[in-house]
């Protein structure tokens, strides 16, 4: 079932057609805090193998610049200072249990009007 999974399903991590891409002609140019990997072809194809699910948003900043040939200030991805005020990155958390919205905790919504009677 695995090796199935590895043929023929592209939103469970890589394919089996990447992965021989990956083999014969990327080159591993770093990976980020969460695991997933950035590399390179010869022709300066970019592409990512993410750890775990297939999320997008999973790409931190500094390397969503990088996949998209973006030149800014960062240029040395491997220097990046980060500071304290700086959060860790998140994927897009829309759907889950950890998603933002108002009133989470609470049942019922507070009206911050009252409603005509008749």
């Amino acid at each position: 079932m695995l090796m199935f999974k590895k043929i023929f399903i592209w939103w469970n991590q890589d394919t089996f057609g990447t992965r021989l891409k990956t083999i014969f002609f990327g080159k591993l140019v770093g990976t980020d805090s969460t695991g997933n990997k950035y590399y390179e072809g010869k022709n300066r194809k970019r592409w990512v193998i993410y750890s775990g699910t297939i999320d997008a948003s999973k790409i931190p900043v500094e390397w969503y610049s990088w996949i998209h040939f973006i030149k800014n200030k960062i240029e040395k991805i491997h220097d990046l200072k980060k500071f304290d005020w700086q959060k860790p990155h998140q994927p897009n958390l829309t759907g889950t249990e950890e998603a933002y919205y108002p009133n989470k905790n609470e049942h019922e919504i507070k009206k911050k009007y009252k409603s005509w009677k008749i």
